[in-house]
């Protein structure tokens, strides 16, 4: 095999249409889930000869994916335009940099952004699941909601831990987060100084714009992802016959649920 084919074959698995490279994509899709269960849970638990073994086989596996995007690209200083790109710096860094700090444990969880970022997931998602077909917009909002809240977790924590008692761990920093976040405020957790008073207007202000951007696509209408042939409309309702922008007649796939 020459470096053509075998640089033409990983940019199969990563491009390509053939079951193949659908079911490595799955596979990436499944592993990057896996990623954040772990970045997730380990976070709760000390430190631990374990959790740093595993970490360093996430930081390798992430770091040969991460190479292999690269290789595979037609254009690979143009990969480095992409905010995937960058999270999946910051999550190699993270995992096979123990000085990094426990706060990096929580930054890690930006790899997510490569699950809501990655066009061809997205497609293949809508073309293979109904259920994501029908709940694209609420799903997406969920990610993105959840990564907000678990980096603002550890940018309170690393900020707070040295100075602020009422921030002992983790779950007081995600405790105050989501009160914050909710306008709740209770008060029993506040942070100090102006740091700590900017870093609760970031969280006021962007996660309640996550936050009914969440409730917004709970309670809009239902809507299919449908390219209208002739002006393009993405959006239909999922009984439309005719485009609403155009009048062109439609054939929306339907599962029979509706």
């Amino acid at each position: 095999m020459t470096l053509h084919d075998f640089r033409a074959g990983v940019r199969e698995l990563y491009e390509g249409a053939s079951p193949r490279g659908v079911a490595f994509r799955y596979g990436l899709l499944a592993f990057d889930i896996v990623t954040v269960l772990f970045i997730v849970g380990t976070s709760f638990l000390p430190p631990h000869d374990l959790i740093e073994t595993l970490d360093t086989v996430f930081g390798a596996l992430i770091l040969i994916d991460f190479a292999a995007r690269l290789y595979a690209s037609r254009r690979p200083l143009r990969e480095f335009g992409r905010l995937a790109t960058w999270t999946d710096i910051v999550a190699i860094v993270s995992f096979l940099a123990p000085l990094t700090g426990e706060a990096g444990g929580f930054l890690r969880i930006l790899r997510t952004l490569r699950l809501l970022r990655d066009y061809q997931m997205l497609a293949r998602l809508r073309s293979d699941s109904s259920f994501f077909r029908r709940n694209e917009e609420v799903v997406i909002a969920i990610a993105n909601l959840a990564v907000f809240i678990f980096v603002m977790t550890a940018l309170v924590y690393e900020t707070q831990h040295f100075r602020n008692p009422q921030i002992a761990n983790y779950a007081d920093a995600l405790y105050f987060t989501v009160t914050a976040l909710t306008t709740t405020g209770f008060g029993d957790i506040t942070l100090p100084g102006t740091t700590g008073r900017m870093i609760t207007v970031v969280i006021m202000i962007f996660g309640v714009t996550l936050f009914f951007n969440l409730a917004r696509a709970l309670i809009s209408p239902n809507k299919v992802r449908f390219p209208c042939p002739t002006c393009a409309l993405q959006r239909h309702d999922a009984d439309a016959v005719h485009c609403k922008a155009c009048g062109t007649i439609l054939n929306i796939p339907d599962e029979g649920l509706v």
